[in-house]
């Protein structure tokens, strides 16, 4: 377990909601000043940089989600038939050992140009830590890798995303003579039926070929209405999130859900818009890209790659990766850290 000690000491830390975030935020600096890095920036969030003029830029999260009581022992890291075992191990701590592990084997006196380090919080659920770098301003490098988990697949891009929460507000009545209220859940589902119909005729049959689900979805995740069975409902709300494929799809929902809403007298707020994007990174010929979202998608002006290990068990209970994917990641680090910087 030696080769894998960083990894072993960053599961320690209950990171889940950013509990010990000073504690892992302060190792990794420790680790990183003893390479010769220094500090650029450290709130919550941790910069640090080696070199001159940084072309190539590394970024992982540092918390992690909650775990499952299934999950044995979940902030140690375990070690069982060629897989390490640990919360974390796979979203993203093992990324973010990688980079570690990788920059130690790294002679900077060699290469011309210089690199920067980022470490994220809150990227589970609101993306602050990202959000953060950017209000701030952040000048991020040519080259901008994620670590998060790809089983050692470079992914260049990945879907936008569109989340709704939308409030209808009706009249409570009797169900005897609902003729005297107006129906909040009713008011809901015909807004539901023609933004389904809109978006399989509009939307849906607007494919982009470079994902593996090759067009915009659309989910309805959420739908609380009503307060008794023989009432006419004051008031419902949905929850609706699309994963974009293209653009250009992003106007014509936003437009689409606009008109429904003053249709039918609700009011749609918008959660989160991110636009997708497809890189075109000069040394990568084979264009994939991911089904999930990352950080990446908060960096523009850069060019974004997202490798990291696997097998991708991101949110499983005994998440896990296997030792050769880690080995490997490790290796392909070193690799492009030598041809970016060169």
């Amino acid at each position: 377990m030696e080769k894998y000690k960083i990894l072993k000491d960053l599961v320690k830390f209950n990171t889940i909601k950013d509990k010990e975030n000073k504690e892992i935020i302060e190792y990794i600096e420790d680790y990183l000043k003893k390479l010769g890095f220094k500090t650029e920036y450290k709130t919550k969030d941790l910069v640090m940089s080696i070199g001159k003029n940084p072309k190539l830029g590394f970024l992982g999260h540092t918390d992690t989600v909650e775990y499952i009581e299934e999950f044995k022992n979940p902030f140690e890291l375990t070690l069982k038939d060629g897989f390490l075992y640990g919360l974390g191990a796979c979203d993203m701590k093992g990324g973010i050992s990688a980079m570690l592990d990788a920059v130690a084997k790294i002679d900077f006196s060699k290469l011309k140009s210089g690199m920067k380090l980022y470490f994220t919080y809150d990227e589970e659920i609101k993306f602050t830590g990202v959000y953060e770098l950017v209000k701030n301003n952040e000048k991020f490098p040519e080259y901008m890798i994620f670590g998060e988990p790809t089983n050692n697949e470079i992914f260049t891009g990945h879907k936008g995303l569109i989340e709704y929460e939308i409030y209808f507000k009706g009249l409570k009545a009797h169900s005897s003579n609902p003729a005297k209220g107006i129906s909040a859940n009713m008011n809901a589902v015909k807004f539901l039926n023609e933004l389904d119909e809109f978006y399989n005729k509009e939307i849906k049959i607007d494919e982009e070929k470079a994902y593996e689900i090759p067009y915009t979805t659309m989910n309805v995740g959420t739908i609380h209405g009503g307060s008794a069975k023989n009432s006419v409902p004051a008031y419902c709300e949905i929850s609706i999130d699309f994963r974009i494929a293209n653009k250009k799809h992003i106007e014509k929902i936003t437009k689409k859900v606009e008109e429904l809403s003053k249709k039918y007298k609700a009011e749609a707020n918008i959660i989160e818009l991110i636009e997708p994007f497809i890189d075109n990174i000069d040394f990568i010929d084979d264009v994939k890209t991911a089904n999930f979202m990352t950080e990446a998608s908060m960096i523009s002006g850069v060019k974004r790659m997202i490798l990291g290990v696997g097998p991708i068990t991101a949110h499983e209970v005994n998440e896990h990766i296997s030792t050769k994917s880690y080995d490997k990641l490790v290796k392909q680090y070193e690799e492009l850290i030598y041809k970016i910087c060169k």
